[in-house]
């Protein structure tokens, strides 16, 4: 029943809103500012960054550096951006990383302030760390769970740098 209620007056309120001249150019307005966004991220290409191909990561001019050393590393075989740079454990974490990722990207090339060299920030580089663990799990849980070498904490990326983007 409350649920009820609230609908009727959220509807009441639109009503109100939507009533008159006003409110038709109010919904014109609107309407046209939804069809411009949704025009925009069509144009970007914004469907594709739910996928997996490095090549979308490559669209941006600015990652033309990263993206072809990824082509000459050892990882291009095996492995796309999203297996490195996107978290294994949740798939709504995953999601809301590279959406803010792509905010970010996005925010920094429209107003033209992409340092020359890109470097990772530090949540990037742990969801990366993490990704190493992930897939070589085999590998390092001598690492993982072992005795940190003089209380520093092991990283792979910390070493190992240059596997995924060879330098």
């Amino acid at each position: 029943m409350a649920l009820r209620t609230i609908w009727g007056h959220v509807k009441n309120a639109l009503s109100a809103v939507f009533a008159g001249k006003l409110g038709i150019a109010l919904a014109v307005a609107m309407g046209l500012l939804a069809g411009v966004g949704v025009t925009t991220l069509q144009a970007a290409g914004f469907t594709s960054y739910f996928g997996n191909d490095p090549q979308t990561c490559n669209s941006c001019h600015a990652m033309n550096e990263q993206y072809n050393a990824y082509i000459k590393g050892s990882h291009a075989d095996v492995a796309t951006c999203n297996d490195c740079h996107a978290p294994h454990n949740n798939i709504v974490y995953k999601y809301i990383n590279k959406a803010e990722n792509g905010f970010m990207h996005s925010l920094k090339f429209t107003l033209d302030n992409y340092p020359e060299n890109i470097k990772i920030r530090e949540h990037n580089r742990q969801v990366t760390e993490d990704s190493c663990r992930y897939c070589h799990s085999d590998m390092v849980d001598d690492i993982t769970h072992g005795v940190a070498v003089k209380d520093e904490k092991m990283s792979c990326i910390k070493c190992h740098d240059g596997v995924g983007h060879m330098r």
